[in-house]
């Protein structure tokens, strides 16, 4: 069993009364979803108020929108669950869990770009514009091979991964901001800080920004071995 469902096993068990919970109450999992993308976009609103009236140094904005980005993950785990314990599995929900997530994940990078453009981080929006791009072809490039049969569910930078990693990035930036202010360390022959506390954020965007796009390609590859080995004729 890999480690990330020895994990995902883990936590399902610790939401399992919240999930009975919700179920009890007649929570929908279409309005878990919804609830989610709020909180995606609160997370996003956060970040560009933060952008717009925050001085250049001040990332307090930035632990508080992880914090929201790591809450609002945990409805992507309910709406699943809550589906498959209510009996009230669909086509159409399953559909509409996708099509949320990628809104919700387009919000928040928006956010973080939108942050960091207006705050004089241009080189690292790049690299948020790049994870972006990583992060829908994963997803596109499953549902094309699924559509076409395939399942294909390899790699492991997928939804929940990106999550952890930007969320937790966002937090850790904004609790060292806490304790240790706009600290930064120089070098009299770098024309930039060798480090600052952005640098806690920008770190785990790099990382999505690489594997999320290895992962789509190795998905994309391996679609093509499958699809080659489909085209074989009979012996």
């Amino acid at each position: 069993m890999k480690i990330r469902d020895i994990i995902q096993k883990t936590i399902y068990k610790i939401i399992d009364p919240l999930v009975y919970c919700l179920v009890k109450f007649g929570v929908t999992p279409n309005f878990i979803t919804a609830t989610g993308l709020f909180f995606n976009i609160v997370a996003a609103v956060i970040l560009i108020n933060g952008a717009m009236n925050s001085e250049r140094g001040d990332f307090s904005c930035v632990g508080w929108a992880g914090l929201v980005i790591l809450f609002a993950g945990l409805f992507d785990m309910l709406d699943g669950q809550v589906a498959r314990a209510s009996k009230t599995t669909s086509k159409f929900g399953a559909l509409f869990d996708s099509v949320l997530d990628r809104y919700s994940e387009l919000i928040v990078f928006f956010g973080i770009c939108y942050y960091l453009i207006l705050q004089g981080y241009f080189f690292s929006s790049l690299f948020c514009f790049i994870a972006l791009i990583g992060s829908m072809m994963v997803s596109y490039v499953r549902a094309r091979a699924e559509g076409l049969g395939i399942e294909c569910s390899v790699g492991f930078m997928q939804r929940p991964e990106r999550v952890i990693i930007i969320s937790a990035g966002a937090i850790l930036c904004g609790v060292f901001y806490y304790f240790a202010g706009d600290y930064e360390i120089l070098v009299s022959w770098l024309p930039f800080p060798l480090f600052e506390p952005i640098v806690i954020l920008v770190v785990p965007i790099v990382i999505v920004a690489i594997f999320s796009n290895v992962t789509a390609i190795g998905r994309l590859n391996y679609c093509r071995k499958v699809l080659k080995e489909q085209e074989k004729p009979l012996q």
